[in-house]
């Protein structure tokens, strides 16, 4: 499993012309998830989520998590994750898992953030989102659960 955390300002995304989910101060998580991810993938990246101290202090230092500031959490499935550009020029999608799977891992990874008291906004699963944020910093930090 894979999580691109952005840390932004402010995020919002839209389907159909309307916004879905919006955040002020937090991450935009894109998650994508492969064929062997598992329950312990997902609870290990919540963990890295909640607690990862990428968000500055009072001296400017990045020592703060995103529970330490009280930051949402604008999640947003990205299958594209998974896209292999090693070969040709059209990304192959084979260790992407399947949709079913990949929903089911993709909302539990949301529930757990919830369950930790964690203000979560999502996209819609399977749906052309268009995702707007303000990157802060720009600070982007890609977390992999296999490593």
């Amino acid at each position: 499993m894979k999580v691109v955390l952005q840390r932004a300002k402010d995020a919002s995304v839209i389907v159909n012309d309307e916004v879905v989910g919006q955040i002020e101060n937090g991450y935009v998580a894109l998650v994508g998830v492969t064929h062997n991810d598992t329950e312990e993938d997902v609870d290990y990246l919540v963990n890295k989520t909640i607690n990862l101290r990428i968000f500055e202090d009072e001296n400017q230092k990045m020592n703060l998590s995103l529970r330490d500031i009280g930051g949402g959490v604008l999640s947003i499935s990205q299958f594209t994750l998974y896209g292999d550009v090693r070969k040709g020029r059209r990304p192959n999608f084979m260790e992407a898992a399947k949709p079913d799977y990949a929903e089911k891992l993709y909302e539990l990874y949301n529930q757990k953030l919830r369950a930790e008291g964690i203000q979560v906004e999502t996209g819609q699963f399977g749906a052309n989102m268009n995702v707007t944020l303000t990157n802060n910093g720009p600070v982007t930090m890609t977390l992999e659960s296999e490593q």
